[in-house]
């Protein structure tokens, strides 16, 4: 085993120099822009705190459980899933990450509105949302080391899911109300990071600030290398995950 050259991936062997010349002259990856996904995950993320906000404090009656879950399933789980499928074509795993775990919770959260009495509360529910809300949280502190916005965003999700976990597990009320005002709050910030995301696809540039710094900043403001860089290393790329 040799030691590692600076500069591209591998050992240095006898031979490995010329081949690696060689090679690169004949490998081609090709990348292809895409649209930004973040605007339609975090719509579909707004649509679906304040609807379940709305049954939660009361603004619509308990018999429109049903109605909001077919508002999660159309709507919100669908625009998330598609966010997160097109983060994945677009090399962000992360986003790709915490947009499938939103996208699915609040599917399994209209399922169970759909099966169960009005007004009913599930423990297995309440688990259910204790294990999404901690991949929320991890998922905030990784897109914190370059996107502050969206880690707030999903800080904030992971706090209404853990107050509603505390509302399906104990029944109070007041756990209820909590997952409510966070609901609504979860709404304006994901409809600021929404409306933001949009600008810059559309207009190329920061209108909005979405709290970029490292490599989030280098992502809009980088050269063209630096975004093609680390490739080689990437997933679809390198011979295993």
């Amino acid at each position: 085993m040799g030691e590692r050259i600076m500069g591209r991936p591998g050992l240095s062997r006898r031979g490995e120099d010329a081949a690696y010349g060689s090679l690169r002259e004949r490998v081609n990856i090709c990348l292809r822009p895409i649209g930004g996904p973040m605007a339609i995950g975090f719509f579909g993320l707004a649509a679906a705190t304040f609807v379940v906000s709305g049954l939660q404090l009361g603004w619509v009656g308990l018999a429109e459980g049903k109605t909001v879950a077919l508002v999660l399933a159309g709507f919100a789980f669908v625009a998330q899933i598609v966010a997160a499928v097109f983060c994945l074509l677009a090399r962000d795993g992360v986003a790709a990450t915490a947009m499938s775990v939103l996208a699915l919770t609040w599917l399994v959260v209209g399922l169970v509105l759909l099966a169960s009495k009005p007004g009913s509360t599930s423990g297995a529910l309440g688990l259910f949302l204790l294990v999404s809300g901690t991949a929320m949280v991890l998922t905030c502190f990784t897109v914190a080391l370059s996107k502050l916005v969206p880690a707030a965003v999903f800080g904030l999700a992971a706090l209404r899911f853990f107050a509603t976990a505390g509302y399906e597990l104990s029944g109070r009320q007041g756990w209820q109300r909590a997952a409510g005002v966070l609901g609504l709050l979860l709404f304006a910030v994901a409809l600021y990071a929404a409306w933001a995301a949009e600008l810059e696809d559309a207009l190329g540039r920061t209108v909005l600030p979405l709290g970029r710094h490292g490599r989030g900043q280098a992502a809009v403001h980088g050269s063209l290398l630096e975004q093609v860089e680390d490739v080689s290393t990437r997933p679809g790329v390198r011979r295993q995950l």
